[in-house]
């Protein structure tokens, strides 16, 4: 099988890098994208994308003959907008089933892409394509056999029996899926109605033929009998103008069958003139491969050598950074030693003033010694004297108190005699009163 859009890209297309770590990124990159559009079954990702050209080299070279499919071989990948006309236009990420596995989805492009429904108004079809720049990752004619299928709620994917692979594309959002799922939805119910008819016009056409030849022989023995075409015109009836109206009909029919086998011959010449140059481009894609296939070994070869040449600079970075850490420890160790050094001095020569004014110090002690002694002998005769003092107060403090007591005493007894007096007082004014 031959299929537009199967040459090989070069190593920045595929996702490799002789260098290593950009290829190694833009798997990453892939894996987080599958991962978050949630595509099922997508156990491992392979960027490289090979082996799905070299299973189409080795289809091309055990074929015999080319089956090329009309619209993907006489139509070209990016096509022409006198012809075709874009009906719907979205951004997808695209995959392609592995061909080796048949179950993992491996990545077409590295980003998502635009992806766009085709309407041939001449041929009267549709078609799913999707370019990367100069490369063709879709080239899908819809027929009304495909189906679009959801397999999760940002990613679908659909069959191509023509191209011998399945498709699958991851959105953004479930509103693009939905809308580009309802979208090939339509596109295969216009493809059904326009086989349908088709179909109509081919049986038509082959139903023309057959009345034409049954009608020939027809023609013939009627000119056998009849005579020539003058000798009909002559005599005239309702069975020649019968005859005449067919042979119009299918003189007509004759010219559109003529017309339509020069159509159809110009569409062969296109096919094999289409067919040669897929060929060319796919004896080129092989040679690419082997070509690129030298040039990874290469490649690789050198990054093996640079990592080893990089592991071996990080080994004497890391050592230079060990023997720097261990200078700044030292040096941080003898800016302590010379800051105790500078205490240890002021405290000595703090130490060797305080001895120059030691005998000044001494004398001033022998000083307040004797002022001590002496204020002791005082604070013994003030402690006698508040001590005589503490008697005396003691002393009067009794005496004080036996006066209150005498005191107290005299006014009871003063008490007592005033209320005698007023007893004696209100006596002599009843006495008076009784007078």
């Amino acid at each position: 099988m031959c299929e537009v859009g199967t040459r090989p890209a070069p190593a920045g297309d595929r996702g490799e890098n002789p260098g290593g770590a950009p290829g190694l990124q833009a798997a990453g990159a892939a894996g987080d994208t599958c991962r978050d559009m949630g595509i099922p079954e997508l156990s491992h990702l392979n960027c490289e994308g090979r082996p799905a050209v070299f299973n189409m080299v080795d289809q091309e070279r055990t074929s015999s003959t080319f089956h090329l499919p009309q619209t993907h071989a006489s139509i070209s990948p990016v096509p022409p907008y006198s012809r075709e006309q874009p009906i719907f236009t979205t951004r997808a990420h695209v995959f392609q089933i592995d061909p080796s596995t048949k179950k993992n989805w491996v990545p077409a492009s590295k980003q998502a892409v635009t992806v766009s429904y085709f309407y041939d108004s001449t041929r009267n079809s549709y078609r799913i394509i999707s370019v990367d720049g100069a490369k063709v990752i879709i080239n899908s004619t819809i027929t009304p056999n495909m189906t679009f299928t959801k397999t999760s709620q940002k990613f679908g994917q659909w069959a191509d029996s023509r191209a011998n692979t399945v498709f699958g594309l991851g959105f953004p959002s479930e509103q693009q899926l939905t809308k580009f799922a309802e979208k090939f939805q339509e596109v295969k119910e216009a493809a059904k109605l326009a086989r349908d008819r088709s179909q109509e016009k081919t049986e038509t056409s082959s139903n023309h033929s057959q009345e034409s030849g049954r009608e020939t022989p027809s023609s013939t023995r009627a000119s056998s009998v009849n005579g020539t075409d003058d000798e009909k015109a002559s005599h005239g009836g309702p069975t020649d103008a019968h005859l005449k109206s067919e042979n119009d009909k299918l003189k007509i029919a004759l010219a559109q069958s003529s017309s339509s086998v020069k159509k159809w011959e110009t569409e062969l010449q296109t096919l094999r003139e289409s067919n040669a140059r897929l060929t060319s481009a796919l004896q080129e894609s092989a040679a690419s491969v082997e070509h690129w296939k030298k040039q990874f070994s290469v490649c690789k070869e050198e990054n093996d050598r640079l990592r080893n040449k990089i592991e071996e600079l990080e080994e004497q970075c890391n050592e230079i950074n060990k023997e720097k850490e261990r200078n700044a420890q030292l040096n941080r160790r003898l800016q302590e030693l010379e800051s105790e050094l500078q205490d240890k001095e002021l405290e000595l020569e703090d130490l060797r003033k305080q001895g120059e004014i030691i005998p000044q110090l001494m004398s001033e002690c022998e000083s307040v010694s004797q002022k001590l002694q002496a204020a002791e002998k005082k604070n013994r005769d003030l402690e006698e004297k508040i001590r005589t003092l503490r008697t005396d107060v003691e002393e009067r403090k009794q005496r004080q108190s036996n006066l209150k007591t005498e005191l107290k005493n005299f006014l009871d007894i003063l008490d007592g005699k005033i209320d005698e007096l007023h007893d004696f007082r209100q006596g002599l004014s009843e006495l008076g009163v009784d007078n």
